[in-house]
C-alpha cells in the first residue's frame, strides 16, 4: 500500500511546485550569491506567477553568470541586448536594468556591512518569524518588517524590491515559517536553528 500523501500549503499544485515547497521555500538561507539569486527572481516574478519563474529558473542561471552580483554589475550595453533576445528568461528590460543595478548595490552593500547575509537577517534580529496561519488567505502580502526592508533596499539603490516583492523574498529564504500549520513543513522548520544572530556594526 503507498504512503498517502503530506499535507502541504495549498499552492504547491503542481510536480516543480511541489519540490520547491518541499525542498527551498521557508528554509533558512545565509548564502550570499543564494540571497541575491532569490531576491532578483522575487523581482523578476513582479506581475507573473512564481510558478512561470520556477521554469525559468535554470535559463535564468545561466543567462546571469549563476547570479555572481561581481559579473553582474559589469554587464553593458551589449550584454542587456542579448539578455533580452533570451526567450529562456523574462525579457524585460526595465527587470533585466534592475538587476544590474541591484548587483552593483549589492557590492557596495557587502563592502559596507561585510555580507547581505549579516544585512538582511538583522531585520528578524537573526532568527526567522514563525508563524500559525491556519489558510493561505491568512498570510499576509507585506508586514511592517517587510515595509521597512523595502525602505531602506530602495534608499540603498536597489529597484523592484517595494514591501509586497520583499515578503515574498522573505518567505523564500526562510526570514519567516508561513507553512500553514497543518503542512508537514511547518512542523519540520519549526526546529530550533542554529545560525548566528546577525547584528550590523
Amino acid at each position: 500500500m503507498s504512503k498517502p500523501s503530506p499535507t502541504r500549503c495549498t499552492w504547491a499544485t503542481n510536480a516543480l511546485l511541489i519540490q520547491y515547497h518541499d525542498q527551498e521555500w521557508g528554509v533558512p538561507v545565509h548564502d550570499d550569491r543564494r540571497l541575491f539569486e532569490f531576491l532578483i527572481l522575487e523581482g523578476a516574478q513582479a506581475g507573473l506567477s512564481w510558478n512561470t519563474i520556477l521554469q525559468k529558473r535554470e535559463a535564468f542561471r545561466t543567462a546571469f553568470d549563476h547570479f555572481d552580483p561581481a559579473s553582474i554589475a559589469r554587464y553593458d550595453v551589449r550584454k542587456v541586448r542579448d539578455l533580452l533576445s533570451n526567450p529562456g528568461i523574462i525579457r524585460n528590460r526595465l527587470k533585466i536594468q534592475a538587476a544590474i543595478s541591484n548587483a552593483q548595490a549589492f557590492l557596495l552593500l557587502q563592502k559596507e556591512v561585510g555580507s547581505f547575509d549579516a544585512y538582511i537577517w538583522q531585520f528578524v534580529k537573526g532568527r526567522p518569524i514563525r508563524n500559525r496561519w491556519k489558510s493561505l488567505q491568512d498570510v499576509p502580502c507585506h508586514t511592517p518588517v517587510s515595509d521597512a526592508l523595502s525602505r531602506d533596499l530602495k534608499r540603498r539603490g536597489f529597484r523592484f524590491v517595494g514591501s509586497t516583492i520583499c515578503y515574498a523574498f522573505m518567505q523564500a529564504i526562510g526570514m519567516v515559517n508561513d507553512h500553514t500549520t497543518n503542512c508537514f513543513r511547518y512542523r519540520a522548520l519549526y526546529q530550533p536553528v542554529s545560525s548566528p544572530t546577525h547584528h550590523l556594526p
